[in-house]
């Protein structure tokens, strides 16, 4: 029996992988039956492969290159490095490297003996808005009253000196309950958007590009992002949107002279728009939160506040709730997206004692992605 694909119902992305009968694991797939994961995953931008918990580190690592030829398959580079771990990076706190299997973190919320794959004890901690948005719910929102946020939009990339991931795997392996219910509240229109505690929330960045008007989609193909040398760590001292789709201009950003040595040469300048391999489809693909300019066709360079209003501005229609996926996890689940079709953002947040452990791994492409026109 084949690899077979089952598009979620009623829902604006996702299908479910079921692997053929004895496979566990599905780095080991015929080249015929991975064929039909890829162009699964590249129409349908995000899968999920249940029944997953006991897949190695190395095999999650070794399925995640097959989806790029380009990306270093020797383990040697994969994007997870100082630039991660900087002491005032924004990403410091959300993951642990397996030792013997760097590529791959470890994610997720609580305390854990040693022991898991070697490690020694771990201390996780789940990201939350509370430390990264400029006005945050209160306790009594969010504890008591179970609202919760997007915590940020985004694209899994180190955006400086490496080019963007095709795909990230992320692996449940031990998640809460997925009974309990938290509220995301829209400011701005007073949607609510029901989702279970820790859902991974994920909007298609093709139907952000066929909601924009014709002017705004002619312009967006020939439009340039460029992002902040050590993106991570210039908007550190900043805060984001309640929204968590770009940060809140107050001048608070780390000055170009007091970051880590860069160089003008690995600045990323990326397309806003990029194109699906499989379906020629246009993605809207932008990183909101790190920003720094964009390039306008006519010339027009809009520098960092204009940027954010700009990307905000098209971004905002695409989070609507009918647009939304959020995944709610089931033990053993092996959630693969599509990062160069899809933007994706934590939720939730967890009380004292409650637990959850992750495997996550996305490897830097060996190319940027290109706009076709």
């Amino acid at each position: 029996m084949p690899v077979t694909v089952t598009p979620l119902e009623d829902k604006p992305v996702g299908a479910i992988i079921n692997l053929p009968e004895g496979c566990d694991d599905p780095s080991t797939l015929s080249e015929e039956d991975f064929k039909t994961v890829y162009d699964a995953l590249m129409t349908y931008s995000v899968v999920v492969i249940p029944g997953m918990e006991n897949l190695k580190p190395e095999s999650q690592w070794k399925l995640t290159t097959m989806f790029d030829p380009t990306c270093d398959q020797t383990g040697a580079a994969y994007g997870h490095g100082k630039e991660f771990r900087h002491e005032k990076s924004v990403l410091r706190r959300d993951g642990m490297t397996i030792p013997y299997q760097p590529q791959v973190q470890v994610l997720g919320q609580g305390s854990w003996p040693a022991g898991h794959h070697g490690m020694g004890e771990l201390t996780l901690r789940h990201p939350v808005h509370f430390d990264f948005h400029k006005d945050p719910l209160t306790d009594k929102e969010a504890f008591e009253e179970d609202k919760t946020r997007f915590y940020r939009w985004h694209i899994d990339s180190a955006l400086y000196g490496l080019s963007p991931p095709v795909a990230t795997t992320l692996l449940g392996i031990h998640v809460p309950p997925n009974s309990r219910k938290q509220y995301i509240h829209y400011d701005d229109t007073g949607d609510v958007l029901e989702v279970t505690q820790g859902a991974t929330a994920f909007v298609s960045g093709a139907n952000a590009f066929d909601l924009l008007s014709d002017e705004d989609k002619e312009r967006a193909l020939k439009t340039t992002v460029v992002y902040a040398p050590h993106p991570y760590i210039f908007i550190s001292p900043a805060r984001a949107t309640s929204d968590g789709l770009t940060m809140v201009s107050e001048g608070k950003e780390m000055s170009l002279d007091e970051l880590p040595p860069w160089e003008e040469s690995k600045i990323k300048r990326l397309p806003l728009v990029w194109t699906n391999p499989v379906t020629k489809k246009h993605h809207l693909q932008v990183h909101g939160c790190c920003i720094h300019k964009l390039e306008l066709p006519d010339g027009t360079v809009l520098e960092l506040e204009d940027a954010r209003k700009e990307v905000y501005r098209l971004m905002r229609p695409a989070i609507d709730p009918k647009h939304v996926y959020a995944h709610s996890w089931n033990k053993g689940d092996l959630v693969i997206f599509h990062n160069r079709g899809v933007w994706h953002s934590v939720t939730g947040q967890f009380k004292e004692g409650e637990k959850r452990l992750m495997h996550q791994c996305n490897i830097a492409s060996g190319e940027d992605p290109i706009t076709v026109f």
